[in-house]
């Protein structure tokens, strides 16, 4: 396998990180510093400045990948090869995945990936009214009367959003609970009021949160989330 792919595959970074990284000869392979196209056979240890990576493997008795990525600014979540930074390249996994949903390529935060294009549907069904939790920060201070604005709704796409929840976060800064994902809602809600959206973070899915995931890195998914997201499925 080649080196970028190993250390993506951990988990560490993506290709194209780990990349620079091995330009930068700050990756060795077995204790010396590999050349351009290097290999990594099994049993060989890769360390980045001096770390030992682990590949990560989908858990033990699943058919599928599931992980959550912490999307950083700039990846558009498409799966079209062609598209500059689009997120399944970002992530390099083993196995060909894509995104759950979206975020747009300004925004950042908790997104889900997987190789089980069965379940995509299901998680994305509106009746399923799967809370997603964002933080956001705008350009003018922030009121009660805008936050009970966009509680209550705002025309976006010629309907008006569904009612959802909103809580204020210092001068400048807000939360909202969403139950739906229409194109660049929150970014578009704001703008009703006369607000631009300086940053964009979704912290939560559903029971499954952001935590202390750094932006870029992911990890698989664990039974307990899942079994949030599609409490009826009994197969993985």
């Amino acid at each position: 396998m080649r080196l970028n792919k190993h250390i993506s595959d951990t988990g560490f970074c993506s290709r194209r990180e780990a990349d620079r990284l091995i330009a930068e000869g700050r990756v060795t392979i077995n204790g010396r510093k590999p050349g351009a196209g290097a290999q990594v056979e099994e049993g060989d240890i890769v360390l980045v400045d001096g770390q030992r990576l682990q590949v990560r493997q989908a858990k033990a008795g699943r058919k599928h990948v599931y992980i959550v990525l912490n999307k950083p600014v700039g990846v558009t979540c498409t799966t079209e090869s062609d598209v500059k930074g689009n997120i399944v390249e970002f992530v390099g996994h083993e196995q060909r995945i894509f995104p759950i949903g979206r975020l747009d390529k300004d925004s950042e935060g908790l997104i889900l990936l997987t190789s089980n294009g069965d379940i995509v549907n299901e998680i994305l069904r509106a009746e399923n009214k799967l809370e997603k939790e964002y933080l956001v920060a705008v350009n003018h201070p922030v009121t009660d009367e805008f936050l009970r604005g966009m509680a209550r709704g705002v025309p976006v796409h010629g309907q008006l959003t569904l009612p959802c929840k909103t809580g204020k976060l210092g001068k400048f800064g807000f939360r909202i609970v969403l139950v739906q994902g229409l194109n660049r809602q929150i970014r578009l809600m704001a703008a009703h009021f006369g607000h631009r959206v300086k940053q964009l973070v979704r912290v939560r899915i559903g029971s499954v949160k952001l935590g202390h995931l750094k932006p870029g890195k992911w990890r698989n998914l664990t039974d307990v989330e899942l079994r949030g997201l599609l409490p009826h499925r009994t197969e993985w």
